[in-house]
């Protein structure tokens, strides 16, 4: 689709080509090919009836092709050709597969275009019609997005998702040394994995995590003094905002365990983000570490306090030599750089015994503590 409109664009020599759907009394821009930011639009604009030219030309009173606006008496007093200086412009209606209104497809430029000619109306026309069928699957595809983004911001408003609290042991002295907050979403048809995937979707994961942290944040109190809290982030939330939201709660206590860690190396803002959030004393952890990992070297550029060792590599570790050999890897790692080793997601004696055995010290599954949404419950054995 946008391929398609930087093809008109182009034809037209036009600044900036745009499809929208119309949306009762406003015009709300869908895909847009160009300069559009020298007009003010962005993919999700909205246009309103009362200002915008969309009306004249879906009412038939403006032609479909207008060279200059400025000189064009039907358009020369327009106020938003003026204030966005659209000096010229080219729209036709786009109906959907089953012959209704769907919107506008256009063009518009900051110069004339005393060249146009109805030619060029005719292949504005032409390629209306050949997005008649995609419409219909792009206004379902905008339907599902808009609902996700009204979720995710409902939630986000809400304070953020529910929390559950799952205890990570010691596995030489089996006591409790931690808790680690997991978000829990009202709406179970999607997983925790697809509402931060749907939020990434609408560009909407920094403002999900932040809210999740901030709620983690807020029972850090509730937590005995000698057990620590850990939370999640992305990478790209170390940069936008993390810090300043842990400055001046007790960082000391607090594990940040960074997903997508492999985008560090390529980013300086969240290296610069890391070195801020270790001096408030905050440790870091690598999660997911054998689930798809981009390799060892990310883990020497990171150096986290902690290697949180994938459930794919837990679960069955005590059948598999495979498995047992990458965890011994892990942990000499870990040692190497100074760090220690959490096995996720253990679930039976005998991968508890296997995992104590490759010399992983800390544990966290089912096998020894669900996730709760009572976080005393959570800590019950700090002191076992």
């Amino acid at each position: 689709m946008v391929e398609l409109l930087g093809v008109l664009r182009r034809h037209l020599g036009m600044d900036a080509a745009w499809l929208g759907r119309i949306e009762g009394d406003v015009l709300v821009i869908q895909v847009l090919n160009g300069d559009g930011g020298s007009f003010h639009l962005t993919q999700g604009s909205t246009v309103r009836r009362q200002t915008g030219l969309y009306a004249e030309v879906l009412s038939g009173r403006l032609p479909a092709l207008i060279p200059d606006t400025f000189a064009d008496p039907r358009t020369a007093d327009s106020p938003v050709a003026r204030e966005l200086d659209i000096r010229s412009y080219a729209a036709v209606p786009v109906v959907d597969g089953d012959g209704a209104l769907y919107g506008l497809l256009g063009c518009i430029a900051h110069r004339p275009h005393y060249e146009l000619r109805e030619r060029d109306g005719r292949f504005l026309r032409m390629l209306a019609e050949i997005l008649r069928d995609s419409v219909t699957d792009l206004h379902r595809m905008w339907q599902a997005r808009s609902q996700v983004w009204l979720d995710v911001s409902r939630l986000i408003d809400q304070g953020g998702p529910a929390l559950a609290f799952q205890p990570v042991f010691d596995l030489e002295r089996g006591r409790i040394i931690g808790v680690e907050a997991l978000s829990r979403f009202p709406d179970s048809s999607r997983s925790t994995t697809q509402w931060f995937a749907a939020a990434g979707a609408v560009g909407l994961t920094v403002e999900l995590e932040l809210a999740a942290v901030r709620r983690a944040l807020g029972a850090l109190p509730q937590i005995p003094a000698q057990i620590g809290l850990a939370v999640n982030a992305s990478a790209t939330t170390l940069s936008a905002g993390l810090v300043e939201m842990i400055s001046g709660t007790d960082a000391e206590r607090l594990l940040v365990e960074i997903t997508e860690h492999e985008r560090i190396a390529d980013a300086p803002e969240v290296t610069r983000a890391l070195a801020r959030l270790r001096r408030l004393g905050v440790r870091l952890a690598a999660d997911d570490v054998g689930a798809g990992y981009a390799g060892l070297e990310q883990l020497v550029r990171l150096r986290p306090e902690i290697i949180k060792m994938d459930c794919s590599l837990t679960q069955g570790i005590d059948a598999d030599p495979a498995r047992r050999a990458v965890a011994t890897g892990l942990v000499h790692v870990a040692e190497e750089i100074g760090g220690g080793v959490v096995a996720e997601g253990i679930e039976t004696a005998g991968e508890l015994l296997t995992t104590r055995e490759t010399g992983i010290r800390y544990g966290q599954g089912f096998l020894l503590g669900s996730p709760t949404g009572v976080l005393s419950d959570a800590c019950a054995a700090a002191g076992g």
